[in-house]
């Protein structure tokens, strides 16, 4: 039985157009990579996080395949360049077939954003 626990997403709620955010995703979830033994020396079986997929609007923006040198209570990070506002959809997938699901919106505002420098 999966326990897969409460996952959360940080990233700001709105953007200017063409401005680079970053998206923060994390998930609670113990990650035992099979490897490691209890108190009483048993091995502990494995259960990690798989997979991970961010989409917006429809569209595959960020995924990641993970393995089990990945450590428990896994959190990603990547920037997201915001063209346009809409829904988020964030998935985490272990190898007992547990899922957790966050969906988030992003307002962009039509001004664009200053360039750097």
């Amino acid at each position: 039985m999966s326990r897969m626990g409460r996952a959360r997403v940080r990233m700001p709620a709105a953007a200017r157009r063409g401005e680079i955010i970053e998206i923060r995703a994390q998930v609670e979830h113990p990650n035992d990579s099979g490897l490691r033994a209890d108190h009483m020396g048993v091995t502990i079986p494995r259960h990690i996080v798989t997979r991970f997929r961010c989409v917006f609007e429809g569209e595959l923006v960020f995924e990641a395949t993970l393995r089990p040198a990945v450590s428990t209570n896994p959190l990603l990070q990547f920037p997201f360049r915001a063209d346009r506002g809409g829904e988020f959809e964030f998935e985490w997938t272990d190898d007992q077939g547990g899922q957790a699901l966050v969906r988030q919106r992003l307002e962009v505002a039509a001004t664009p954003a200053a360039p750097p420098g």
